[in-house]
């Protein structure tokens, strides 16, 4: 069965840092496009990032752009997020998904999620 199992989240401090990490399997990981999306209180489910299956090219939403880095490893079937200068506003429940790289409509898999607290 598929499975996409996020870690890596926490309590982090504003400014600081955090790496997600999403572990799939049960389907061709190398031939889809992974994203991150998040679901902030009382917030719709968004975009953060997203990568084609060859690593490259890469969407970010405009608000992480900069701070944020999506990577990914087809031989271990891993994607990452790299996450740096977070703000408070960036607290949210993070999601690992399969496809989705413009739009949420189009992820076929979701990972369980993963809390991303930033607070002082």
């Amino acid at each position: 069965q598929v499975q996409l199992v996020e870690s890596g989240g926490g309590l982090v401090q504003p400014g600081g840092s955090l790496t997600l990490s999403c572990a799939a399997s049960g389907f061709m990981f190398r031939v889809y496009s992974m994203s991150w999306y998040r679901q902030g209180p009382g917030k719709e489910r968004e975009l953060v990032a997203a990568i084609r299956p060859a690593g490259a090219p890469t969407n970010y939403a405009d608000s992480v752009k900069g701070r944020f880095t999506i990577s990914r490893d087809n031989d271990k079937k891993m994607v990452y997020l790299w996450m740096n200068s977070l703000r408070a506003e960036d607290t949210a429940v993070y999601f690992c998904g399969a496809g989705g790289f413009m739009e949420i409509a189009n992820v076929e898999h979701w990972g369980q999620g993963t809390q991303v607290t930033v607070s002082s």
